[in-house]
């Protein structure tokens, strides 16, 4: 049984732009998640949905990114093995997705 782990996060994105930047960002936002041990990440998108799994510590996450005009929603779900640390997850997923949000173009 998994235990289901969700952040809403809030944008002033247009949608094109944000699903480009979840699309270019989503690697670093499972890593996030599973740290380095993320093996290997399968994604894809059901309209405005973008649909992952990651395998990490021999277990496997499923997961959606799902894009409203206002606000992002993810989701994670975690096996019994990684759920004592969902709160842990929680936070990592509320920074993690904040920083994929924000504008990090380089200024020279």
């Amino acid at each position: 049984m998994s235990k289901p782990v969700s952040v809403v996060l809030e944008h002033e994105k247009s949608m094109e732009d944000l699903r480009v930047r979840i699309e270019e960002n989503i690697d670093e936002l499972t890593s996030g998640i599973a740290g380095s041990m993320s093996l290997k990440v399968e994604r894809h998108w059901e309209g405005d949905v973008l649909h992952f799994t990651a395998k990490a510590m021999l277990q496997k996450l499923t997961g959606t990114v799902e894009l409203f005009p206002q606000h992002v929603r993810i989701t994670v779900n975690l096996p019994n093995m990684l759920a004592p640390m969902a709160e842990k997850i929680a936070d990592k997923l509320q920074k993690t997705g904040g920083l994929l949000l924000e504008d990090r173009r380089a200024t020279s």
